[in-house]
């Protein structure tokens, strides 16, 4: 049975271990051979390295349904991350991100006219990015996925750059590497490329799917040639959205997938924590998280199928509405993600 959200409209003030309780009450209806229960750890916030936080929200894979499972969101007190606590273990990847999850395959098959409009709009905003680059200037984008971003950047970037990726899941390495990608497969830790050799790198919808923020960032920084960039896009806890749905329905908290979740202030104190410099931080438009809250408690109340259709990454109508809809908060300094350019000054 979904929770019922009345439940948790006093969320917040609950203390933490009386949340973690509460969490057994809550179950969902998942897909065929999901019903085992995750493997989860407890951590804390990799900024302060400390457990001390308040419960802001009880959800559930709403999208995927990869487990019956039902996750907890906190904000730490110290400094105002966000992160799930408990999370899946590292051993249940391969389950939370199933083989028709989206970034494995985003293609004009798949999303159609959607598809088309990202392209145009991620392209100029990729080449944004590249201004002042040399003819052969190195690239890597980290968590690259099926490679949407390298092709971009091959098709519409200058023909001299040197395009890299890296990925760890298998089936996104596969499609990349299809499309003639170079595509390391692994985790930015533990692979043995050249240090101090990329002008630039990207992180676009990466960080808040990662373990380890941290070591992440600071092997992406040890990378970089001194004056080498890094580009961070990742959702904004600073939002409306935000606040209208973080007690259960917040499509940026994507459960269990989003495992840290940023706002200006703790990506300043993580870029200080791992030696890198903010060039810029602004936010962009999106109407994700906006269309992805109303699904989320469309699925959440049982609605019927083809109400839930309407929201989603496919829906030109409603993804439209929300665009504009964003427009408005950007304008306010407030848009769904937010964009960091960081820099590596020595």
């Amino acid at each position: 049975m979904p929770g019922n959200p009345s439940q948790l409209d006093s969320l917040a003030p609950l203390s933490l271990p009386m949340v973690k309780q509460l969490l057994p009450r809550f179950g969902a209806a998942c897909r065929p051979g999901s019903t085992d229960p995750l493997t989860l750890e407890l951590v804390k916030c990799c900024i302060c390295d400390v457990d001390d936080a308040e419960p802001l929200g009880v959800g559930e894979d709403f999208e995927y349904r990869t487990s019956p499972d039902t996750f907890l969101a906190v904000r730490c007190r110290r400094c105002g991350l966000v992160y799930l606590n408990p999370r899946p273990a590292l051993t249940e990847l391969d389950r939370i991100y199933p083989a028709d999850y989206h970034a494995f395959e985003f293609s004009a098959e798949r999303y159609g006219f959607v598809y088309k409009v990202r392209c145009k709009l991620e392209a100029s905003r990729l080449l944004d990015c590249c201004r002042g680059l040399k003819k052969d200037a190195r690239i890597l984008d980290v968590g690259c996925g099926d490679g949407f971003h390298l092709s971009l950047l091959q098709d519409f970037g200058q023909k001299s750059w040197r395009l890299e990726g890296i990925e760890p899941n298998d089936r996104a390495v596969e499609m990349g590497r299809r499309k003639g990608l170079k595509i390391h497969q692994g985790i930015v830790q533990n692979l043995d490329l050249p240090q101090s050799s990329y002008d630039l790198a990207f992180m676009i919808a990466t960080i808040e799917h990662v373990d380890d923020p941290t070591a992440v960032l600071r092997a992406v920084r040890a990378l970089l040639k001194p004056g080498g960039r890094l580009v961070i896009v990742t959702d904004n806890t600073d939002t409306l959205d935000f606040q209208l749905s973080r007690t259960r329905h917040w499509g940026g908290y994507h459960f269990p997938r989003h495992w840290n979740l940023f706002n200006s202030a703790t990506m300043a104190a993580i870029a200080q924590k791992t030696g890198l410099e903010i060039e810029t931080l602004t936010t962009i438009i999106s109407p994700v998280n906006w269309v992805y809250s109303i699904r989320n408690a469309l699925v959440d109340r049982q609605a019927p199928q083809w109400l839930i259709n309407q929201f989603s990454l496919s829906s030109t109508l409603s993804l439209g509405v929300f665009t504009l809809f964003d427009q408005v908060q950007q304008w306010m300094g407030r848009g769904a993600l937010m964009r960091a350019v960081l820099k590596r000054s020595h």
